[in-house]
């Protein structure tokens, strides 16, 4: 088994960065629903701004509030502001067809990558 990346949320711009909370990314719930990721799921988060990456557990946000938070010490690395994209893998004999969310400035979905737009299409969604 290998792991191959299963989604992800590219450039998404961080609204918030919460010290005071013991740890995690809030991520809009309509965000998560469209790039596949669960509630509690670890993910990897890369900041496009200042190069810092790290891993943690979702937690879900306001359904279409357009909301990427960091929260407790992740907040130190990553700041509201920052551009990031945030990853989640799956564990798999194959390589598998990643979901690709590509979003706003204001973290509303725009398209799948042209790459799933076409897988998309083949299966006649």
């Amino acid at each position: 088994m290998r792991q191959f990346l299963k989604s992800k949320i590219h450039n998404a711009t961080v609204t918030e960065a919460n010290l005071k909370y013991v740890g995690s990314i809030t991520i809009d719930e309509a965000l998560m629903k469209k790039a596949n990721i669960d509630e509690y799921e670890k993910v990897l988060v890369v900041d496009n701004t200042n190069g810092n990456r790290l891993e943690t557990y979702v937690i879900k946000g306001k359904k279409n509030s357009g909301q990427i938070c960091m929260n407790g010490g992740a907040a130190h690395l990553i700041k509201k502001g920052d551009e990031v994209i945030i990853m989640t893998f799956q564990l798999s004999k194959k390589p598998i067809k990643p979901k690709i969310v590509i979003v706003d400035k204001n973290n509303k979905f725009v398209k799948y990558s042209k790459k799933e737009l076409a897988n998309l299409n083949k299966q006649g969604c």
